[in-house]
């Protein structure tokens, strides 16, 4: 009897396997026919036949007609439904909230972005409350409906999806989001660090999907970095992996709110961007002034602009020498509009690095801009519900 039930175990096992292997074949690369799946996957014909009923009666793949011949009967075409749920993935940012609802290949169906002004983490609740349910009464209807929901924040967030700590962004480390969501909407939640799913969304949609190990820095009021390698995002013990803004550049620089002197954000943030204007400047011009002024060639804003990327290189440098990564995917909107600013950064970085690493690896920017974090906190809902068939 014992052995009866291992045997059926492994059978089990190896159709989840199998299944697997054939949704991710599908997802990838549809259209595609019953026949190439098995060429490509090396399944035999009947367990790849077997394989797709069964996907197809849980609406995750459809039939759309016959694709061209090589030879004897057309063969008939499968489609990965990508409508056969939604997800929502939400970027709190420290003066941003970016929600976006996308279908199962991570289409952005719906978008609400609000720019925030000193939310205590009490009322941003209330908020994401709001926006998560604005977001699902306009969901077209599903077989699946709402599937997942992931959220991703600009601090600590350590293995049990719990903010640990945020040092730009105030917060009640007593609200434990992910449990409150998933109660009051009934989905899976799951919390990221900002730049972690930064890296994810760039790795699944954008920039990075070509390479399996990449850097993924993400500059806004401080800076934060999400790494990938061989395909898979780094975490660490605790899950507090990334926290290179922390880098110190300078033994006796700046204090900074983390507790230490030095930090690479403390020079090189759109914080310290800001700071670096002339006073009569400082505090009054938007991303989008600054960006209109260099492109008037503005002297002072060029000179801060100059310091800017100067800096952003020192820490690139430290990032590229530990993790010699295929791609530096940097996520900033001056940065991404101004060729000056990265040719700054690239110019800092070649100083200060040996000329076997110079032709290594691409220094790029990203290119899903601002939804990079959102897009990726959503794909990690959608791959959860997808596992969910296979595990």
């Amino acid at each position: 009897m014992r052995c009866l039930e291992v045997i059926t175990a492994d059978q089990m096992l190896v159709k989840k396997i199998n299944q697997k292997l054939i949704l991710n074949e599908i997802v990838s690369n549809s259209p595609i026919s019953r026949a190439k799946l098995s060429e490509t996957i090396g399944l035999n014909k009947s367990t790849v036949s077997s394989q797709v009923t069964t996907l197809i009666e849980k609406n995750l793949i459809f039939e759309i007609g016959q694709g061209q011949s090589s030879g004897g009967r057309k063969p008939v075409m499968l489609v990965f439904n990508k409508n056969a749920g939604y997800s929502i993935g939400i970027d709190i940012g420290v003066d941003y909230l970016n929600c976006i609802l996308t279908d199962l290949k991570g289409n952005i169906v719906l978008e609400d972005y609000q720019k925030l002004v000193n939310q205590s983490s009490e009322d941003l609740k209330d908020v994401l409350f709001l926006k998560i349910n604005n977001l699902k009464a306009k969901m077209p209807e599903s077989p699946y409906g709402l599937i997942g929901i992931g959220l991703c924040i600009p601090g600590l967030v350590n293995t049990e999806q719990k903010v640990i700590f945020t040092p730009n962004l105030e917060w009640n480390y007593e609200l434990d989001l992910k449990p409150l969501i998933e109660q009051e909407f009934n989905v899976p939640v799951f919390l990221e660090n900002e730049a972690n799913a930064g890296a994810y969304g760039e790795k699944e949609y954008g920039a990075a999907k070509n390479y399996e190990n990449l850097v993924y820095v993400s500059v806004h009021t401080g800076i934060g970095v999400g790494i990938i390698i061989n395909n898979e995002l780094y975490h660490g013990v605790r899950g507090f992996a990334g926290e290179m803004g922390h880098l110190t550049i300078d033994l006796n620089g700046l204090k900074c709110s983390c507790g230490n002197r030095g930090c690479w954000e403390l020079y090189a943030s759109e914080k310290a961007l800001m700071k670096s204007l002339s006073k009569n400047l400082q505090g009054k011009l938007s991303n989008r002034e600054i960006i209109s002024l260099a492109d008037q060639n503005n002297p002072d804003i060029l000179t801060a602009l100059q310091k800017f990327g100067f800096y952003l290189g020192i820490g690139l440098t430290s990032i590229l020498n530990t993790f010699n990564p295929q791609a530096v995917i940097i996520r900033n909107n001056i940065v991404e509009a101004l060729p000056m600013v990265l040719n700054s950064i690239k110019n800092s970085v070649a100083s200060r690095t040996y000329q076997q690493l110079e032709n290594s690896y691409e220094l790029v920017t990203s290119s899903l801009g601002k939804n990079a974090p959102a897009l990726g906190a959503s794909s990690i809902a959608i791959g959860n519900f997808l596992e969910m068939f296979t595990a």
